[in-house]
Order: structure tokens, then sequence, then C-alpha cells
């Protein structure tokens, strides 16, 4: 049995241009499913400010969009992956500044990785950590995102897992601008309080030609695990 009703993106969750952040969209399928680990594949971009169908599908699955041609669907899943140490919150604070003071190519108004003013956006802004094969960023949601409990909803949770692994990718492999994430598989492991430190980091589990694979954590700035994902990003066609 299908149950559907229909959601309308706000134009803030923007990551392209009136295209919704796809870390907001994969943590609102999520939170639908009910699934402590939830997989989510984008088949085609998620318009803002349009209402669009959802609908919550058999076995946990949940899935965005017209059910001849969904945009996005979702589903359990399961994560098998090792996670690395957090780096320092000293150089997580160093990662992000050198981003926002050299930002590299292919920033744009996104709402998990653009240069917005923290009350418009995560401000997740991963670089290089010299000496590791990470990327990080210093991580301070702000509490205007914050539900009653002060807490950053797990949607934005999901949204702080997504643009980590896109900078892996470029600054770690070979992933080109104007990437797009294909999946994302995540699960969160403890609330994230808004207005509190936290480092997001990402590293590559994997490239192959125009695909890249990247794994994402974000922690507490003493280094406590509060959620983890892994993504497929997938970079443009060559021009012809």
């Amino acid at each position: 049995m299908t149950t559907s009703d229909a959601i309308v993106v706000p134009e803030l969750y923007v990551g392209y241009p009136k295209v919704a952040f796809g870390g907001y969209i994969a943590g609102m399928l999520a939170e639908r499913s009910g699934a402590q680990t939830v997989r989510v594949d984008f088949r085609g971009p998620v318009p803002v400010e349009v209402p669009v169908r959802i609908a919550e599908t058999a076995g946990g699955g949940v899935e965005l969009g017209e059910a001849e041609r969904p945009l996005a669907s979702a589903r359990p899943a399961e994560l098998l992956f090792d996670v690395p140490a957090a780096p320092s919150w000293d150089d997580a604070v160093a990662a992000a500044e050198r981003f926002r003071a050299a930002p590299p190519p292919g920033v744009v108004d996104c709402f998990g990785c653009g240069l917005r003013a923290a009350d418009r956006g995560l401000r997740v802004h991963p670089s290089r950590v010299p000496g590791l094969d990470l990327v990080a960023s210093a991580f301070v949601p702000s509490r205007t995102f914050a539900d009653p409990d002060g807490l950053l909803p797990n949607r934005l949770v999901w949204g702080a897992l997504d643009c980590p692994g896109n900078w892996a990718g470029h600054f770690l492999g070979t992933q080109r601008p104007g990437a797009v994430t294909a999946t994302l598989t995540g699960t969160i492991l403890r609330p994230v309080a808004a207005g509190e430190p936290h480092i997001a980091y990402a590293w590559l589990l994997s490239e192959s030609g125009r695909k890249h694979m990247p794994a994402v954590a974000i922690a507490t700035a003493e280094g406590e695990l509060c959620a983890v994902s892994e993504a497929l990003w997938i970079d443009p066609r060559p021009a012809p």
C-alpha cells in the first residue's frame, strides 16, 4: 500500500541554483522512512517552491516525484566501513578558514557549503587537513535552525553529511566542479546540538572514472561521532 501527499522545498534550501539541496532532500526522505540507516538515490533535480509528490511505500521506502518517474527514493540500508578518528578542533577551524579565505572553484550559493551568513546556511567549508587524507571543517550550526529542544533537525544533519563528500573528491581526488550526488546513505548516531562546536570531515573510499565515493562523519569538538554517511558523486559529462 502507498500513501502520498506533497511537499514544497523552500528556496532557502538550494544546492545548485533553483535545485533543492540534496542533503536536505535525503534528510526529509530519511525522516519519512524511520529506518536507522537509509540510502537515498537521486534520479533528477528536485525544484524549490513547487509542490512535489512524496509517498511512503512498502518496506520503509519513500519516493519523491511522480510514481512513474521519481526524482528521489529512499530505502533502509547498512553502512559497512571504518570511520577514522576526527581531526582536532583547531585543525578543523584552520581548514574552514582556508576555504573561506580562498574559495575553491565550484563554490555556489549552496545551503550546505555556500559562503552564506550563519542564519542562512550550514557553513560547512572543508579543506584538506595537512598530514591526513581528510578534509575537514569546523561546524557550528546556528541556533536559528534549532528545534524546540535546541537540536539541529535530522534533515539538516543529513545536509551536513552531503557537502563534505564533494570537497573530499575535489581536494583528495579527481572530482570536477559540477559533480552531483547520485546516492547518499547515512545514519545519525546521536543528536547534534545547535550552537555547539562540531567537526565535519570526509575521506575518499574509491574513485573510478566519473564516479567518486566519499565517506563523511560529523563529530563533537571532542571527537565523539554524531553521524556518518557514504555517497556516490558523479562528474558532469565532458563537453563534446
